[in-house]
């Protein structure tokens, strides 16, 4: 499988390269600066993400937008480029690597993590962003998508055990009740559901445990 990742040398982004590269996919790093690119076993392919075309990922069965930035709004907008440009490309699967603020947490849908009263100020252009581009999808067509929600906790040195769980539109605890995932195993599932087109046209979230068992 030709997978490519946009923002590969970022803390998500590299860990989903590394796991794709180790199930012997093809995997292209789509970077600003390909001197970045540490893993001399990717593609690369140095262009902005707002300028890629479509002739540049009609080639690959997986994009994976895994682009990270400090300008929250950019989430938006690359997201809906990358929506504009997936319009003629109809046998590449995109991917995005989504926030938690946009799960909801009550049972009838009605409330967002982001709009409870102890979500973080500091995250919320982010999770609102990320929250938008997820609509954007929601609202798109011809296009065949899958967003993958993390835990509210999103931890980068946190353990690869190897296990998951999966869940949809509300957020889920582990077994010690917490919003939790590993970068690691969250680029397990990433992959997951790059090799088994399991959510086309989905939002779904996977939590992890904190520590091994």
């Amino acid at each position: 499988m030709k997978i490519a990742i946009i923002g590969a040398t970022g803390k998500a982004g590299s860990l989903i390269a590394e796991e794709a590269l180790n199930r012997g996919h093809e995997v292209t790093a789509i970077v600003r600066n390909a001197s970045k690119v540490q893993n001399d076993k990717l593609n690369v392919l140095e262009k902005e993400a707002n300028a890629l075309t479509t002739d540049d990922i009609s080639g690959f069965d997986v994009l994976v937008n895994a682009f990270g930035t400090p300008h929250a709004e950019q989430h938006v907008t690359v997201g809906r480029h990358l929506i504009d440009i997936l319009q003629a490309a109809p046998h590449t699967r995109l991917i995005v690597v989504g926030g938690a603020g946009s799960l909801y947490v009550d049972d009838a849908q009605t409330t967002r993590l982001i709009d409870t009263p102890d979500f973080p100020d500091e995250y919320k252009p982010t999770a609102s962003n990320q929250g938008q581009n997820l609509t954007d999808l929601k609202q798109s067509s011809r296009i065949r998508w899958t967003f993958v929600s993390p835990g509210a906790f999103f931890d980068p040195s946190g353990p690869r055990t190897g296990n998951y769980t999966l869940a949809g539109e509300k957020l889920t605890v582990n077994s010690e009740g917490n919003s939790y995932s590993s970068y690691a195993d969250y680029a397990i599932a990433i992959v997951d559901e790059a090799e088994k087109a399991a959510h086309v046209g989905e939002r779904i979230s996977v939590v992890t445990e904190a520590q091994y068992k």
